[in-house]
């Protein structure tokens, strides 16, 4: 049992290890801001609960230690890190950053524009 344990541990351990290593190559090969929220707030919070679930696995079939708050942080990761990685790209996009000029559509632009017509804001 332990060594089934062990393996499984190392496995989530390494998949998040190789999670956080595309996030650092996201972060420093992508052209803009946008791009690079995008690899932080996914491959990062992927790569962080998955090194939580190793974590947890092992207070759990090693130590025999149920230890339910890992559990609620890895829930509180998965809801607030997409969540702020938006919330920040969006902030950076109406504080008016500039998109690499290779991207090929804006949304977020049209999405704007009709709401200022809705609003009847110029």
């Amino acid at each position: 049992m332990t060594t089934l344990a062990n393996i499984l541990i190392i496995t989530f351990i390494a998949i998040g290890v190789l999670f956080i290593i595309v996030t650092a190559i996201g972060l420093y090969r992508l052209p803009d801001l946008y791009t690079r929220a995008h690899a932080a707030s996914k491959s990062a919070t992927l790569g962080v609960m998955c090194i939580l679930l190793g974590v947890f696995f092992h207070f759990w079939l090693i130590e025999n230690h149920f230890n339910a708050r890992i559990l609620l942080g890895i829930l509180f990761i998965f809801i607030t890190g997409p969540v702020g990685g938006h919330i920040m790209s969006r902030s950076s996009y109406i504080a008016g950053v500039k998109p690499w000029k290779g991207t090929g559509h804006d949304d977020l632009k049209e999405e704007i524009e009709r709401m200022k017509k809705e609003q009847g804001i110029q």
